[in-house]
């Protein structure tokens, strides 16, 4: 439980911190520089203290990484400027807890009951709650007047949540190969091994994204100007794929999946006085209401688990 514990306030950090990332260099530049730090310290780690690059279950830790780290954070990092950090945070934490369970269903014949069904759909009806724009207050909305950049941001955060619940299963799976062939391996190594994939997907996309074109997206103007832009870079780096997915990674380790995302889940509520004191996002009562409803509703879909 403490890993997972852990992994909530780093991720709720990462979350923060990648914003103010990506108003600086941009969503595939920053996501690719950080994952490039994130690999550098993991590798580290991995080769000095742990097993490295090799296991039985290296071509799964493969796979979970393009999906977690690639797929995942691209569609995060893309999301971030556009819906903000607490929300961005809200979707992918409290949604990739209903996809797991849906994910191991379908993949690993788990049970899904009345009362996990009740429970995603308590998600569900929080999240969309919590996203509904505020027209009466005079704070301005984290998110594009546009509503095709609404429905981008939206469509993006869902994704987002998917990779994650779909690598967190892919992951812990590959750690249960790993416990039955009497190769056990460290969390660090598992990062490691994990964000190889991710950080050679995100340098593809990043040659993509610079290829297709060269205009700078426009983003808010950033509010810390006092902040170098490598603070917010090793900050995201370190807090995020680094110490924050060990964290979680060793809690997958040792508890099931739907477990560890409940407790992850609440790191939409521990981005709150971040994003406030950071970003200067404040959120509305109707949007904390949401919040803590879809929070409940992730508690609720794991306590039967």
């Amino acid at each position: 439980m403490i890993g997972a514990i852990l992994a909530t306030f780093l991720f709720a950090t990462s979350s923060v911190t990648a914003k103010q990332s990506v108003q600086r260099l941009g969503s595939s530049t920053a996501n690719l520089y950080r994952l490039l730090l994130a690999t550098t310290l993991l590798g580290i780690c991995a080769h000095g203290w742990g097993v490295g690059f090799r296991g039985p279950s290296l071509p799964w830790f493969l796979l979970s990484g393009i999906i977690g780290y690639g797929v995942c954070d691209t569609a995060l990092f893309l999301a971030l400027p556009r819906l903000g950090a607490r929300l961005t945070s809200l979707m992918v934490q409290c949604l990739a807890a209903p996809f797991a369970a849906i994910t191991e269903w379908l993949w690993l014949d788990t049970h899904l009951g009345p009362r996990q069904i009740g429970s995603s759909l308590m998600i569900l009806v929080g999240v969309a709650v919590a996203l509904i724009p505020d027209r009466t207050s005079s704070i301005p909305a984290p998110l594009s007047p546009s509503h095709s950049h609404r429905r981008l941001a939206l469509g993006l955060a869902v994704l987002a949540a998917f990779g994650q619940a779909l690598g967190a299963v892919i992951s812990r799976h590959g750690q249960s190969i790993s416990a039955k062939a009497g190769f056990p391996i460290d969390p660090f190594s598992v990062s490691y091994q994990r964000i190889v994939a991710g950080a050679i997907f995100g340098a593809i996309w990043w040659s993509i994204q610079s290829w297709w074109s060269s205009a700078t997206p426009v983003l808010p103007t950033p509010r810390h100007h006092r902040v170098p832009t490598v603070m917010w870079v090793v900050l995201n780096g370190v807090s995020g794929p680094f110490l924050g997915v060990a964290c979680y990674q060793w809690a997958l380790k040792h508890q099931p999946t739907g477990v560890v995302l409940s407790i992850t889940s609440l790191t939409p509520l521990a981005v709150i006085p971040l994003a406030r004191r950071i970003d200067g996002e404040w959120a509305s009562r109707r949007s904390l209401f949401g919040g803590c409803l879809a929070v409940a509703g992730v508690l609720a879909l794991t306590m039967k688990r």
